[in-house]
């Protein structure tokens, strides 16, 4: 994943002055010590701050180790003005965790009051406005603590990433797509850049890359990865789509100015086979696979939450319409009986045309996209409509999610967890068979009630619980999920 951002984590510890500086460095030493055998290295701040001056060295230290995330530890009460200044004056996301008191034997000079001191800290960062993550229960032992940082880690990841990335659009959204249409303020409400563009600009750009000598090499990475797989019908194609790829790469580097990291959203459909000469899908999951969306129909939002998604997950992700319900028939021959209990109501399938990566596909190849061809080419034999990358989606588990502004420029979100079945889907395009639970309720009273567009992002895993933080951290008030059948939704009918 070349696109998204490498965590380097620091931790600072503060000690309120009054008590033993020794226990706050000793209970930072043993975080480190439980961190660093199971997760991985954390950069630690020899500096305890105790006070503004002290605030000040440890911030030297962490910003010249390089560390672009920091956790406070409050390893005793803890001083509220220098620990909450700490996380002012930091560019990067900031967590704030305590130390739990470790043995009824020692609770005159060994106890700390952490558990006190938290609630000052939080107080203070109201005060002053200043955003930081919090876990659900923040104190803990030192083996406690370094799972929670480990969890912090995706959370940092994906902050770093929203606070140095440009979306990148090309075209207008197609006609009677109104529903990936949103206001673009709530984008700079969260630090994120857009540059808007024409078809046309793409069209040119296209051109302008007629010959380049780097076709070669990527359409024999094309021929390599798609032979792996059997799926390459197609090998006249591959120099046009290698020419689109570049262009889509140069772009990024040219026009992403001040910022580290892109996502597209560009229009793919009506006009783009007829132009370009073959569907842009199979591009699209290349560079997702890099950690680089490019979102179908111009959506906006839906490539912010595919970019979400790949810091989150650090792993390909990619964007499906909740599509269609699954039929009766086949519900009752391969699910009814045989996975968890789902009913016909908790499944559907999840498609697009062929934007899902190779590597998150059971068995897939490069195919044409049968309802274009239908449109474009009078259902003759495929010539323009050819570059979907086709397959039903592997089996595991997923979190379906999505954040999205309203007409009147508030963001919402949601987030399901559930499968991908491995049931075969007997149809077209990137296609799965998705159970989440509840989902007939969720689809009524989240995705309907709250006039979400079609398209959804999927990561591949169960990140719920980083997202919601993720989505916390970002002021989103409404963050939906699918509610267990004993919590109703607000509009939901109790005599139903």
């Amino acid at each position: 994943m070349t696109n998204i951002p490498e965590v380097k984590c620091g931790i600072i510890s503060v000690s309120r002055d009054c008590f033993i500086i020794s226990l706050s460095e000793n209970r930072r030493k043993a975080i480190v010590d439980s961190y660093t055998k199971k997760h991985g290295a954390i950069y630690e701040a020899k500096t305890t701050v105790e006070n503004e001056k002290d605030m000040l060295t440890a911030l030297t230290e962490v910003k010249n180790a390089g560390c672009n995330a920091l956790v406070v530890f409050l390893g005793n009460f803890g001083p509220e003005t220098p620990e909450t200044l700490i996380a002012q004056n930091f560019t990067g996301p900031v967590m704030y965790v305590a130390a739990a008191e470790e043995s009824g034997k020692d609770l005159i000079n060994g106890r700390g009051d952490a558990y006190c001191g938290v609630l000052n800290c939080s107080y203070n960062l109201g005060l002053r406005n200043i955003k930081a993550f919090i876990p659900e229960y923040p104190v803990g032992t030192a083996t406690e603590l370094a799972d929670m940082i480990a969890e912090f880690q995706p959370v940092a990841r994906t902050l770093i990433g929203l606070s140095s990335l440009k979306i990148i659009t090309f075209g207008p959204r197609p006609q009677d797509f109104f529903a990936c249409n949103a206001p673009i303020k709530p984008l700079y409400d969260i630090g994120v850049e857009i540059e808007e563009n024409s078809e046309l600009d793409l069209l040119i750009s296209y051109r302008a890359h007629k010959d380049d000598p780097r076709i070669k090499s990527i359409t024999e990475d094309m021929t390599r990865e798609l032979g792996a797989s059997g799926g390459n019908p197609y090998p006249d194609l591959l120099p046009r789509m290698a020419q689109y790829e570049l262009t889509l790469l140069d772009w990024a580097e040219e026009h992403k100015g001040a910022r580290s990291y892109v996502a597209f959203a560009n229009k793919c459909w009506p006009a783009f086979p007829s132009e370009f000469g073959f569907e842009p899908c199979y591009i699209n999951s290349r560079l997702v696979s890099r950690g680089i969306p490019v979102a179908c129909e111009v959506d906006i939002y839906g490539a912010l939450s595919e970019y979400i998604g790949a810091c989150v997950s650090g792993d390909a992700v990619t964007l499906l319409d909740i599509n269609n319900s699954v039929p009766q028939d086949l519900f009752n021959e391969n699910i009814k009986n045989n996975y968890k209990g789902y009913t016909l109501k908790d499944t559907f399938m999840g498609f697009h045309c062929g934007n899902t990566p190779l590597c998150k596909l059971a068995k897939g190849g490069l195919k044409y996209q049968l309802i274009q061809n239908r449109l474009l080419e009078n259902g003759a034999t495929p010539d323009i409509t050819r570059g979907t990358l086709e397959g039903d989606i592997a089996a595991g588990d997923i979190t379906f999610f999505r954040i999205q502004s309203t007409a009147g420029a508030e963001l919402r979100s949601y987030i399901a967890q559930g499968e991908i079945l491995p049931v075969a889907t007997r149809s077209f395009g990137g296609i799965g068979i998705f159970a989440i639970p509840e989902m007939g309720r969720f689809y009524r009273h989240v995705l309907i009630a709250k006039q979400y567009p079609h398209h959804g992002a999927v990561a591949f895993g169960h990140y719920g619980k980083a997202l919601f933080s993720i989505f916390q951290y970002l002021g989103i008030k409404d963050i939906a999920f699918n509610q267990p059948k004993e919590m109703l939704y607000p509009t939901e009918n109790p005599f139903a």
